[in-house]
């Protein structure tokens, strides 16, 4: 019933055909398995973090599903603390103790033990997955935090039409507990380091697009701040949030996002440059004290010459798959990032 009510508002909305496209095939039973880590590594800079980082990485690997695949997937805790998995957002319907709270689900997962979470993947959307042991520092402030897509059984038309997906989560940082593991998400605690993704502007990397491009862009608060999203020389859609299509999509240009929330957006390219990218809360800019940092980045169009003597990233090295948008183009399956990885603390 309501994709019938969602598709005349959407369907036409752009002219943007993506090859190979084909619908989703039956659920599967999918098993995955992941490490909890101690880990270090760099917001921006000589920045250092000690994280708790799923895989030994921050973002944690891509979880990449189809609605009602049947996961299991068995999480290894290797740190010193107890750790969970909760998966923000799924329903979790007659799996309740899969839910991921400790001492409401589950005992957490002690060092050196292994639990075994065993789900459907429901609903569809875009949703992310954090670890709920002392939140307050675990995902505010040690990076225990990852993607969860599910593709749905029955895509929206302008789904089909997309050609890019960039996954772009957002976080911040106090660097006084840079190296104080069990500390730190306190009230009264000033963060003042913000990423996407793990990294600060200028360690970012672009949103690489060519014109005619439908993109996705799905924005996670993986944070405890409110962020502002704000594209430059683009008219986005804003087609979903925390998974679910809206009735009708919304034109902006600015997304005030909190903690938790996702939104998809979709935005045409139409119109070739090197477009600013960035929180519009101007104090989400800075690295410390230094401005023209935090998190910010940029949408650059193929068509464009990026030799331009006063552009900052004219020679900077391309790193691909930061936002995994390669990732998503491989199907299914649990994807992990070399680019992400920490340096890990015995």
């Amino acid at each position: 019933m309501m994709q019938s009510l969602r598709a005349p508002a959407m369907a036409g909305a752009f002219a943007c055909v993506v090859a190979g496209w084909a619908p989703v095939a039956h659920a599967e039973k999918r098993v995955f398995n992941m490490t909890i880590e101690d880990t270090m590594i760099t917001l921006v800079g000589k920045q250092k973090f000690h994280t708790f980082a799923f895989d030994g990485q921050v973002p944690g690997p891509l979880i990449h599903v189809k609605e009602g695949d049947d996961l299991t997937i068995n999480v290894e805790n290797d740190t010193t603390l107890p750790h969970t998995i909760h998966w923000h957002g799924l329903l979790q319907t007659g799996t309740w103790k899969m839910d991921g709270v400790p001492d409401i689900t589950q005992k957490a997962i002690q060092p050196g033990d292994t639990f075994t979470y065993h789900f459907k993947a429901e609903p569809a959307g875009t949703y992310w997955y954090h670890c709920h042991v002392n939140t307050n520092e675990h995902v505010a402030e040690r990076g225990m935090w990852g993607p969860l897509i599910i593709d749905p059984k029955d895509p929206l038309p302008i789904e089909k039409k997309v050609t890019k997906d960039f996954l772009l989560m957002f976080s911040s940082w106090d660097s006084a507990y840079w190296n104080k593991p069990g500390y730190g998400g306190v009230p009264g605690d000033v963060n003042n380091y913000f990423t996407i993704n793990g990294k600060a502007f200028p360690d970012t990397q672009p949103i690489r697009v060519k014109k005619g491009d439908l993109v996705r862009v799905r924005v996670f608060g993986a944070g405890d701040e409110m962020h502002e999203l704000h594209l430059h020389g683009h008219v986005f859609q804003i087609f979903a949030k925390d998974g679910h299509p809206l009735p009708a999509m919304i034109n902006a240009d600015t997304l005030l996002f909190g903690p938790g929330e996702r939104y998809d957006i979709l935005f045409k390219a139409d119109n070739p440059g090197i477009w600013m990218v960035h929180d519009h809360i101007d104090m989400h800019t800075v690295n410390g004290t230094k401005p023209m940092g935090g998190a910010m980045t940029t949408v650059e169009y193929d068509e464009v010459n990026k030799d331009q003597p006063f552009y900052i990233w004219a020679h900077k090295k391309f790193v691909p798959n930061f936002y995994y948008e390669d990732s998503m183009k491989k199907g299914y399956g649990i994807f992990t990032n070399p680019d992400f990885k920490g340096v890990p603390i015995q």
